[in-house]
This record gives C-alpha cells, structure tokens and sequence, in this order.
C-alpha cells in the first residue's frame, strides 16, 4: 500500500485499474473500503485513487485538527505520488469539503466533479459547538458512544431495517479511527470555510448526488449547489442516506460510470 508523508502526517493510498483517472474520497469517520462495492467494477476500466484521509483508516492525524487546508495538501501529495495530473473527483461529506478547498487551490487538476451527500455551507454556530463537544467528550468516554450515536444518522432507514451487515460493516470501518483521530477530524471540520461562493467558481462539469433519506445533508443542500454550479447535474438515489454510496454502490457506480465517460 502506498504511503507518502505529508506535512506532520503519513497518508496511506490505494491505486487500482488502468484508465482515466477517477479519486475517491471517503466520509466520516470511515476509510477507503467505503467504496470497495463500486470500486470492484470500476477500477476494470479506469484507474482509482482511494485515499484515507488524514485521521482516517491507516493515515494519521498528525498535530492539531485535521483541517481541510490540511487534507487538500494531502490529496495533492498523493496524486503527485501516484503519477496523476488531472481526474475526476468524487467525494462524499468530508470529502466534500476536502474538494471545495482543492478546487481553491488546484483547480487546474480537476476534470470534474461528484458531489455525493455533502454541503458547501459552513457549520452553524450550533453545529459547529456541537462538533466541538463532540470533539471532546470522544477523549473522555472513548469513540462507541459516537460511533453508536452517528450509525442512525449515516445509514439511511431502509437500510437499517432491511440490510444490517452494511451497517456492521460500516461500524466496523468506524473502529479504526482513535479517541484522537475522532477528535482532532471533528476539530478540523468545525474549523471549515463557508463554500457557497466557491460553487459560482466551478466550472468543469459537475454531478450532485444525494441519498434520499440523507437527514445530515438533506436535498435542499444538494439543490443548492446544483443551482449554482453552471450546469450541474443532481440525481437522488432512493432507498439510501448519508452513506449513499455504500448502501446503493450498484446504481452509484452506474451513476459514476456514466459521468466518467461523458466527461472523458
């Protein structure tokens, strides 16, 4: 597995297939297996970059919050590592973020983009004090209670009812993060930019995806950004939350496959 440091922090990615390149950025508090379901078709005709994010999986935190000046820096010393110029992205909630502020820094690098179930608002001040105490009380009582108390909130309710092994599986992804990786990524997340002025920015073409039963960044966030970006594309996948992805990975491959080869 490729490692490359990054600032204070060694990143841990995986490349596979051949083809045009297409970067996969995870949500929280999960890693790159999130997108293995998709990942198993597409890196037959493309070739896949899966970061874990810093504080994620087996990259770590490094000093102070994980920020998404951070986390960009990151995402460009592992597409120089990997050989890669300019790709496709694809990112879900955090990832999200990670891409508004790379698109700010390197948007010559960009072909184009999937948004999937993310936001380009800042937090709330009450969702941002909430990150906070979050942030905190995972170093006091450990990460189950959050993870336990994210599960519901992640995983879309016909999932949770009709398909339990994916949110095992998802819990157990959430188990590889520490107290402190927890902390320092829910940090660095209330520490975020507001985007929405960056939406009138893009220009490259951009597909909007957002679960249908997503009560984290709901469809009225997925239409605003749709509004915004020139010519953008949104498509709600039924029967999935948050994790849209991951519970619906056969239409969302699909649904990615179909942009890869129309942006060519």
């Amino acid at each position: 597995m490729p490692k490359i440091r990054s600032a204070d922090a060694e990143v841990v990615y995986e490349a596979l297939g051949e083809g045009k390149p297409v970067v996969l950025l995870h949500p929280v508090p999960v890693h790159r297996e999130f997108w293995k379901p998709v990942a198993d078709a597409l890196s037959q005709n493309y070739r896949l970059i899966l970061p874990d994010l810093r504080g994620h999986g087996d990259s770590e935190v490094g000093e102070g919050p994980a920020t998404m000046e951070k986390h960009s820096e990151d995402l460009a010393r592992v597409l120089d590592d990997a050989g890669v110029g300019r790709a496709i992205f694809v990112g879900v909630s955090i990832g999200g973020y990670v891409l508004w502020e790379f698109w700010r820094r390197y948007r010559e690098r960009v072909a184009g983009l999937i948004l999937a179930d993310t936001k380009a608002q800042a937090d709330t001040a009450e969702g941002r004090a909430g990150r906070l105490t979050a942030a905190a009380n995972v170093l006091e009582q450990g990460t189950e209670p959050y993870f336990q108390s994210m599960l519901p909130k992640l995983m879309g309710q016909t999932t949770h009812r009709t398909r339990p092994d994916l949110v095992d599986a998802a819990h157990r992804m959430m188990q590889k993060m520490s107290a402190a990786d927890v902390s320092q990524v829910l940090q660095g997340m209330a520490q975020r930019s507001d985007s929405v002025a960056t939406l009138k920015t893009i220009h490259v073409p951009t597909l909007v995806l957002v679960g249908e039963e997503d009560p984290l960044t709901p469809i009225g966030d997925a239409e605003l950004m749709r509004q915004a970006i020139a010519g953008a594309d949104l498509k709600v996948i039924s029967r999935a939350g948050h994790y849209a992805p991951f519970e619906q990975a056969e239409e969302v491959g699909k649904l990615v496959r179909a942009f890869v080869e129309r942006v060519g």
